[in-house]
């Protein structure tokens, strides 16, 4: 029943036609202020504000942007805070795209369910409180990519930096990180948190129409995370990470309908890796890294942070439909309407030795759990209102399969995950 209902979800909007405009070359500098007010089942209610900065030159580089520009500051209801400031350009160097970000994130209750998927038992009647963490994380990057052949394969280089401060809630009398701690699976050096300095190179091949809102194209990185000790991280050791995203972009009906789906993997080369840098999807170019595996910019209804290893995979398969285009006040604008699949899974745990002492209650804390990772698989829809191709706000809605990875999330955000 769970394929049957997947799969419906995938192909219940094909049969409808859709309505197609004339549409707007748009010129010169785009402004978007826009209040947040947004909703994140794992964060609460959004509140703050952003604003969006789109040059689009002479015209020419419609519907993509020749530069933008992205500040937003805001606060979750659940103790988040969020600043970012972002730049992006092909033309800043010529012949290189250059995506520069500062940001600063606060979590006074950070999602903390373990390493390891399914290994790790998830118990609601505990309550939020035992699954929370503190966390803090200042982030700063600079990305450039240029062509290698055609302008559809690129170099990337990079260079990523990140101050993590993590530790237990003060308000928490006993917490999953605190337990984690006491056992003593988390290296002593870790444990606060540390710096990360790192070099990124990989490459990219990108074919897609455009960049917003893509109906067609392929567009695949791979990426090495390189973290020696003497580039002045403060880990426990050197460490090496890799990941590897495929995304392909099939038109099912002109541009209206389309199929999506991203495949990501993100390995770790060795036995270690800092913990605290587990948690994040590493994002290259436009943008910034994110919380990874579970939440709204990778599998779309299952708690944040479900899914957390040396080796992860997921996958988002998506139909999307533009079902009206129309002109209004020298604005392209869009609705859609999208069904979807996610799904998540730890390929290669996060080795946990516990100390001698209390050896016995973690070994009855590790029964509750299964022997090894399972697939997380999540359902849902949303809708989408598009403006020029690359402002975008998306209400959606996601499911998962099994109650240990919650019971569905309602989100309201900006953009395509992919």
């Amino acid at each position: 029943m769970k394929k049957i209902f997947c799969l419906s979800l995938l192909l219940g909007l094909l049969f409808c036609q859709p309505a197609k405009a004339q549409e707007i070359t748009k010129t010169g500098y785009n402004f978007g202020p826009l209040p947040v007010v947004a909703f994140d089942a794992d964060k609460g209610f959004q509140y703050g504000a952003l604003l969006n900065i789109y040059n689009f030159g002479d015209g020419s580089y419609y519907p993509n942007y020749k530069e933008k520009w992205y500040i937003e500051a805001s606060f979750y209801t659940k103790g988040t805070q969020f600043f970012t400031l972002s730049y992006d350009s092909k033309y800043l160097i010529p012949g290189v795209r250059s995506s520069f970000a500062l940001t600063r994130m606060v979590d006074k209750a950070l999602d903390f369910y373990g390493f390891n998927g399914y290994e790790s038992f998830y118990d609601p009647s505990l309550g939020t409180a035992f699954y929370r963490m503190d966390r803090s994380v200042n982030m700063a990057k600079a990305d450039f990519s240029g062509n290698i052949w055609d302008n559809k394969l690129f170099w990337e280089a990079g260079y990523f930096f990140s101050s993590t401060k993590a530790g237990v809630r003060a308000e928490s009398e006993t917490s999953l990180f605190e337990n984690y701690t006491k056992w003593g699976l988390l290296p002593e050096n870790d444990i606060d948190g540390g710096i990360t300095s790192m070099l990124r190179l990989g490459l990219m091949y990108d074919t897609r129409d455009r960049e917003g809102a893509p109906s067609r194209g392929i567009w695949a990185e791979a990426h090495t995370l390189l973290a020696p000790k003497f580039l002045g991280g403060t880990q426990a050791e050197s460490y090496y990470r890799y990941a590897i995203t495929f995304r392909h972009y099939l038109p099912l009906y002109n541009d209206q309908v389309v199929f999506a789906y991203r495949l990501n993997y993100q390995g770790t080369m060795g036995n270690y890796a800092p913990y605290y840098d587990l948690p994040f999807l590493s994002v290259f170019g436009e943008g910034f890294n994110r919380d990874a595996v579970g939440g709204y910019r990778t599998v779309r209804g299952m708690l944040r942070n479900r899914v957390q290893g040396l080796d992860v995979a997921f996958f988002n398969a998506e139909l999307r439909y533009r079902f009206v285009e129309f002109a209004l006040w020298n604005q392209n604008i869009a609705f859609g309407v999208s069904a979807f699949c996610d799904g998540g899974i730890t390929v290669r745990p996060y080795e946990m030795t516990p100390n001698e002492a209390y050896r016995a209650e973690y070994e009855a804390y590790r029964a509750l759990g299964t022997a090894n990772d399972q697939l997380h698989l999540t359902a849902g829809a949303g809708l989408r209102f598009i403006m020029n191709q690359n402002f975008i706000v998306a209400f959606e809605y996601g499911k998962p399969f099994n109650k240990q990875d919650g019971n569905g999330s309602f989100y309201i955000n900006t953009g395509f995950l992919f």
